[in-house]
């Protein structure tokens, strides 16, 4: 259930499933990657299990982030790798309830951009605060070495306590309680990882406060004008994973411009960005004349004249 303008709206997180993974959207692939990863894996295992090898423990040291510093600088992809990775099925289940709840809701006020760069930064966050708790803390001392990291924790944490923080009075049904402000399920989530620092999962939640951490950050910096996704202009998964991809062929050639290249999304940000300079320079004129124009602005407001004409 959602507050909104002071109404409550009953909504059923299920409802629509088949058109929500039609459009494809940013947390459509997200969620989509994660799951053929994991099915990959364990149709895998399956098979290699069959001849008696132990598939998924190579598969873990080589894709999950090592907290052994000697470890990550011979495998630094697993930085990135780590967050797409599970293994066990009720731990991608729950990470995928939660991607999919709070990715709606952070689609419906941010972009898709944004929700990339929180997923990543935020896993790459937990990545960090994971490895650097184990190579500093006494207790770790004797486990760091063959400890690892796995899963989209630290991703999804990152982009539950940002939206969160963003619009801390947004409302959701909750089985039992009624509506409750998604601000209080993100502190007592971060509240529940501290204190289960000390259990047997003590890397999984340090993760968790790790990509906690970047949530609030990337909103705070938000707030104050300052978006880190701008850093992220133009990067997508498909580079991500285009290394690893075959090229397609096609007998067409391609003849259009980069300014055609680009997506939907990184097209209208462009266009906005220089509409904002457009209307900077108009500001200036109306306070200050034409003549206080730099020949850099003239040359901006000509060329932005001739594409209205």
């Amino acid at each position: 259930m959602n507050y909104y303008g002071g109404h409550y709206q009953t909504q059923n997180p299920f409802d629509n499933l088949k058109s929500f993974f039609r459009s494809k959207n940013m947390l459509v692939r997200l969620i989509i990657i994660n799951v053929a990863v994991w099915l990959g894996i364990m149709f895998l295992d399956v098979l290699f299990d069959l001849f008696n090898v132990n598939f998924i423990e190579n598969v873990i040291n080589w894709l999950a982030v090592p907290a052994s510093v000697s470890k990550l600088i011979t495998r630094p992809w697993t930085l990135i790798t780590y967050m797409f990775l599970h293994y066990d099925f009720w731990h991608i289940l729950f990470n995928m309830l939660w991607l999919f709840w709070f990715g709606r809701i952070f689609l419906e006020y941010l972009n898709e951009k944004q929700l990339l760069t929180t997923y990543i930064v935020g896993g790459l966050a937990g990545a960090l605060f994971y490895i650097l708790s184990f190579n500093i803390f006494p207790k770790f001392q004797d486990a760091y070495l063959n400890s690892v990291a796995l899963g989209a924790s630290a991703s999804v944490m990152a982009i539950v306590v940002a939206i969160s923080y963003y619009v801390p009075n947004y409302r959701i049904n909750l089985l039992f309680l009624g509506p409750v402000k998604i601000i209080y399920i993100a502190i007592f989530s971060v509240v529940l990882d501290i204190l289960m620092i000390r259990s047997a999962n003590s890397g999984g939640h340090l993760a968790h406060l790790g990509g906690a951490v970047w949530g609030f950050y990337y909103i705070y910096m938000l707030r104050k004008g300052k978006d880190f996704s701008r850093y992220f202009h133009g990067f997508s998964l498909k580079k991500l994973i285009k290394p690893f991809m075959k090229p397609k062929k096609t007998k067409f050639k391609n003849v259009y411009t980069n300014t055609q290249q680009m997506s939907d999304e990184d097209y209208n940000y462009q266009k906005k960005q220089n509409q904002k300079k457009v209307d900077e320079i108009l500001d200036k004129i109306s306070k200050s004349g034409y003549e206080s124009l730099t020949k850099a602005e003239k040359e901006l407001l000509f060329k932005a004249s001739n594409k209205n004409n």
